[in-house]
């Protein structure tokens, strides 16, 4: 396995590319090995990047409080099996007086749909800008995004086809852990009581697709996790694709559809998601 910080012409000639901020959990883990037998059958080099990006914090104080586990993601990476871990610096990833950032697309779904972008504004922004500048960097075949960050996927899919890059977007199932809970480096800050009380997340999420309207599934999220105490940012049913609002939530809907949650559960933040197919149309 090979550290870069800048890239060579092994990576930059294709490779399947996983763009992480390090802090590697097991979420992480099944995207790489995605990676890692995707980029197997190409015969072309997988890649993790580790970069925590300074464009996608609301807050600086977030930025400065981000892990650095560099050597235990650098193991887990070697163990999985990686080709490349590309760890560069700012200066590489934004260089100054330098117009990088020309070709960056931000598509309406990273600041409509009153999900993510109404409660962290700019973020997404943020993500397109460190991930249209990673595809630069990487020139990857592939790239491999875990679908628990679901708008966030929607977004680099959407700019990604924008821009017209000729890449696959392979998305990876949410990991959970035993009790349900969708693995996340933030649930490293949940105190033992915290992490009881947020399995109602994923509870209510799946729980969700036992009514057959928009309307009452979303009624059904709210209760549930109000009857554990949490009173969550959002818990709604959106369209998979465009997660805007459904004209009509209390009637029946027939296209794919998402569950998405987001909650503060003892003073930290969480989302998930689930598909929401109503038993009436599984």
């Amino acid at each position: 396995m090979r550290i870069l910080e800048t890239p060579d012409f092994e990576m930059t000639n294709n490779c399947v590319l996983v763009p992480t901020m390090g802090a590697l959990h097991g979420g992480h883990t099944s995207l790489i090995q995605a990676a890692v037998r995707r980029a197997r059958i190409e015969g072309v080099p997988s890649a993790v990047s580790i970069f925590v990006n300074p464009k996608q914090f609301n807050e600086q104080s977030d930025f400065d409080q981000y892990p650095d586990r560099m050597n235990d993601d650098i193991a887990i990476c070697k163990e999985q099996g990686v080709d490349i871990v590309f760890n560069p610096s700012v200066d590489v990833v934004y260089p100054q007086h330098q117009d990088v950032l020309s070709n960056v697309i931000i598509p309406e779904i990273a600041s409509k749909p009153g999900l993510e972008d109404l409660y962290r504004p700019g973020h997404f922004e943020g993500v397109c800008k460190v991930v249209s500048r990673l595809f630069d960097l990487c020139n990857p075949s592939a790239a491999v995004f875990g679908e628990k960050d679901w708008q966030q996927l929607q977004c680099i899919r959407t700019m990604s086809k924008l821009q017209n890059r000729s890449l696959e977007m392979i998305p990876a199932q949410t990991v959970r852990e035993d009790s349900g809970l969708a693995m996340s480096s933030r649930n490293l800050n949940l105190s033992d009581e915290a992490r009881i009380q947020a399995v109602a997340l994923s509870q209510a999420l799946f729980s969700s697709s036992h009514v057959n309207t928009p309307e009452l599934a979303q009624s059904l999220m709210r209760e549930m996790l109000e009857n554990n105490g949490i009173i969550p940012e959002y818990a709604v049913i959106r369209p998979s694709a465009t997660l805007m609002p459904i004209p009509d939530p209390a009637v029946p809907f027939h296209k794919p559809c998402r569950a998405l949650i987001a909650a503060m559960v003892g003073g930290v933040r969480l989302i998930d998601n689930a598909p929401w197919t109503p038993v009436a149309y599984a």
